[in-house]
């Protein structure tokens, strides 16, 4: 889970096709109710660099919360 500042559903749409393509990503999503519009991430490969590194390739920025 990563805090983001993916704010409304036209930012969602903005990182959707960046998070689609990736093979690797089995499921995704952003709770953008959440104060820290949460982006939940289920992969069995990325590590946590390599999720950051996508969503900033997409223009947003994506920091792990601390569970």
């Amino acid at each position: 889970k990563f805090k983001t500042n993916i704010q409304c559903s036209s930012c969602v749409a903005k990182v959707t096709p960046t998070l689609n393509n990736e093979a690797k990503i089995d499921n995704w999503n952003v709770d953008t109710t959440n104060k820290n519009k949460i982006l939940t991430i289920q992969t069995n490969t990325l590590d946590t660099n390599q999720i950051i590194d996508l969503v900033k390739s997409a223009g947003y920025n994506a920091e792990l919360l601390a569970e």
